[in-house]
């Protein structure tokens, strides 16, 4: 590949990213912000695992609106289970706080379901569009996913930090691709997550026939 198809490449590429980015608030904005947010969330990751997994010859518009409208309902019942969650977890910190000396000992358990919960949120959207799982079944597998891959938790934080420094920079590049390469990022992450554990599971079988 020469100089200047690497180029036209890496325009096209960052077409791409700014164009699925611009559908994610479109549609965002569209679901009146809150409402629009985790359906959004959800279509751009559908369209970051189609081109990951080696479709790039799709209607990216289409895929988009697919994904959000028949995703929007139940994307919503997530947001909502998981608003509850972070706003019971806030508020037994807050509590905890204001009671340390007497509930000191609580102070673990609520670290650890609220490292849980975090842990279930980063690998929540890559589960929900890759596998067809039950309302509950998508945060019960995410969680676990996560506690079994250290490697791609770290490599997904990691990414998270370096695109917070890139924008913080660069605040230009808000608008322009954020949105779209955190998807990027935690499909290509979750992916890579998905094929080791399958990979364990072939090896397990294998096993046992031998």
């Amino acid at each position: 590949m020469g100089g200047w198809e690497r180029f036209n490449n890496l325009v096209w590429k960052v077409i791409h990213l700014a164009y699925l980015n611009l559908l994610w608030a479109v549609f965002t904005v569209a679901g009146l912000g809150i409402f629009g947010f985790f359906p959004a969330t959800a279509a751009v990751h559908t369209v970051a695992r189609k081109r990951l997994m080696g479709d790039e010859e799709f209607p990216m518009f289409k895929v988009f609106w697919e994904s959000f409208r028949s995703e929007f309902v139940r994307a919503n019942g997530f947001m909502i289970v998981f608003a509850l969650i972070g706003y019971i977890l806030y508020y037994d910190i807050l509590f905890i706080q204001m009671n340390s000396g007497k509930l000191t000992f609580l102070v673990p358990v609520l670290l650890f379901i609220s490292l849980s919960f975090i842990l279930a949120v980063l690998f929540f959207f890559p589960v929900y569009v890759h596998f067809r799982l039950r309302f509950f079944s998508v945060i019960k597998q995410a969680l676990l996913i996560a506690l079994t891959s250290p490697v791609e938790v770290v490599m997904m934080i990691a990414g998270w930090i370096a695109v917070y420094g890139a924008v913080s920079l660069l605040p230009g590049l808000i608008p322009l691709c954020s949105v779209s390469v955190l998807a990027y990022l935690g499909m290509w992450t979750g992916l890579r997550a998905f094929s080791k554990i399958e990979g364990k599971k072939a090896g397990s079988l294998a096993k046992g026939i031998d």
